[in-house]
């Protein structure tokens, strides 16, 4: 799926590498988890986070695009307010299809109420907040079930909260977005860099089936939308693919959008579908590299991280 997790020590590796270069203004095409925006932000950069999925644009306007704003105990009282009491039906009946019954009306309840709240930021910060509580829930198989707390998920919410890291204010417009990625690149006409984390190739599984596609679901309220997804992003980056060399070809056909920015870094986990050659390669036909950092997750992953940079 195009906003793919990673393994931990990845954002270690990338902002190893980021350091190595110069630059105060960075595009995000594909930002996933939004952590290392976050980071970046810190670092004095001004931050352009983009993603097509709108879970990963809810974080990014929570903690990316978000300077200041937190959530007071009155408003988490206001967002959890008969979390458990059914009304006459469910908003979205497709969280039954994730979750058990009580755990649905939980979470549609909270989507609910989330909406109440008076600005955008504060929303996405309640409903990243739910997005963690769903994760922790889904975290637990037919063979884990037992283990997990018999807390309420308005106490896991709450514990979420307390830990929820604290926006931080760079005085600068970072921005969120929930672009086309190809609109998003062309319209970066004053940033430095553009920081492209590839999205793993998707070959079979639907996005639907992905480890995220119940976050999509419980924000956009149901179910349907998934072949509209499929049909928009086909012959995109990000998009199922068929074969290797008309994976590249995507790649190399959002480079040539990003050729306006003066510096590249393009991140990719190798999991066996193309090798790190093959990139440089792809890269190279559009700008010439300047370097290739990589770095080995093989013992717990199976797979390889590499970072390829490039300037014009």
């Amino acid at each position: 799926m195009a906003s793919a997790t990673f393994p931990n020590g990845w954002l270690n590796f990338e902002l190893s590498v980021l350091r190595r270069l110069k630059f105060s203004s960075v595009a995000l095409p594909f930002t996933g988890e939004p952590n290392l925006g976050s980071q970046l932000k810190r670092w004095q950069v001004r931050v352009a986070a983009n993603d097509p999925m709108a879970w990963a644009f809810t974080k990014a306007t929570a903690t990316v695009e978000n300077n200041s704003e937190r959530l007071s105990a009155e408003e988490i009282d206001s967002v959890l307010e008969d979390a458990y009491v059914p009304r006459e039906r469910l908003d979205n009946p497709s969280l039954l299809n994730r979750f058990n019954e009580t755990d649905a009306w939980w979470f549609d309840n909270v989507r609910f109420n989330a909406e109440r709240l008076e600005t955008p930021n504060k929303r996405a910060i309640a409903l990243t907040l739910g997005m963690m509580v769903g994760d922790y829930v889904r975290s637990f198989g037919p063979d884990s079930r037992h283990l997990r707390e018999p807390l309420s998920l308005s106490r896991v919410f709450r514990q979420l909260w307390d830990t929820f890291p604290v926006p931080h204010d760079n005085s600068m417009h970072n921005k969120a977005t929930n672009q086309d990625v190809r609109a998003f690149i062309a319209e970066r006409r004053h940033t430095d860099l553009m920081f492209l984390r590839l999205p793993t190739p998707v070959e079979l599984q639907p996005l639907q089936q992905s480890v995220v596609g119940w976050r999509e679901e419980w924000l956009l309220g149901g179910d349907d939308f998934w072949d509209e997804i499929e049909r928009t992003r086909a012959g995109k980056l990000g998009s199922r693919v068929q074969s290797k060399q008309q994976y590249l070809g995507f790649v190399e056909d959002l480079l040539h959008t990003a050729a306006h920015i003066p510096t590249w870094a393009v991140a990719l986990m190798e999991n066996g579908f193309i090798s790190n050659d093959e990139l440089v390669e792809a890269i190279e036909r559009v700008r010439k590299v300047d370097a290739v950092y990589t770095k080995d997750f093989s013992d717990l992953l199976g797979v390889r991280a590499s970072i390829v940079t490039a300037e014009s």
